[in-house]
């Protein structure tokens, strides 16, 4: 209920509303906007590629050999994003905040980027996607990217003064999310009346539950 439920301040009860989809309380690190059906990937880790292995110390003797590793730095990050976009990634959600250089060569290949997800928001995605996060294959950029998921609609949502990320997803089962607005004059309010929807929600989850005979 906590991923499925936003909570507005400063607007009357009537206006809460419910949306398809799921809302994302964070406005986008990157948005390229796009009309249609669209691939989304969901990553746990930093894109930029790392100069040396896990517990390999990196020397730098001088500065040219400082600028060359950050232009092979650009270059494999600009190879990683021309890979997502020929395999139509138009989405990026990840769990981590991006290094720049990333930020800067996905809106050059029309990515949009959502960072700093929470795990439960990702373990929600996955639950209505059906797909795993995605995992870099280091110098392989020949390999089909097939962990993405079907966007139907992804576009920025202001509640209020809060930018969000309105996003809806073709679900693999049977649950179709939607997303309610809670609106409320002040925040007691709001917390009155979530906590009161989902116990409202637990119960009929009760009422409903396949009895075993």
């Amino acid at each position: 209920f906590a991923e499925l439920h936003a909570a507005v301040p400063g607007l009357p009860l009537a206006s809460s509303r419910v949306l398809p989809g799921i809302v994302l309380r964070r406005d986008f690190a990157a948005y390229c906007p796009t009309d249609g059906e669209l691939r989304a990937l969901l990553v746990t880790e930093h894109l930029r590629p790392a100069l040396t292995a896990p517990g390999v110390e990196f020397v730098v003797d001088s500065e040219g050999q400082y600028q060359a590793s950050l232009r092979w730095i650009a270059k494999r990050t600009e190879a990683l994003m021309k890979h997502l976009q020929s395999n139509n990634v138009k989405l990026l959600l990840s769990s981590v905040k991006q290094e720049d250089v990333v930020i800067y060569y996905a809106k050059l290949c029309g990515v949009s980027v959502v960072e700093c997800l929470s795990s439960e928001e990702m373990a929600l995605i996955s639950e209505i996607t059906g797909v795993s996060p995605y995992v870099p294959f280091g110098d392989n950029l020949d390999r089909e990217i097939t962990e993405t998921a079907v966007v139907t609609f992804c576009r920025p949502l202001l509640l209020v003064s809060k930018r969000c990320v309105h996003v809806g997803f073709a679900s693999v089962c049977a649950f179709q999310p939607h997303c309610l607005i809670l609106c409320g004059p002040v925040d007691g309010v709001n917390e009155q009346h979530a906590a009161a929807l989902q116990e409202a929600f637990t119960m009929l989850q009760q009422l409903f539950k396949t009895v075993d005979q």
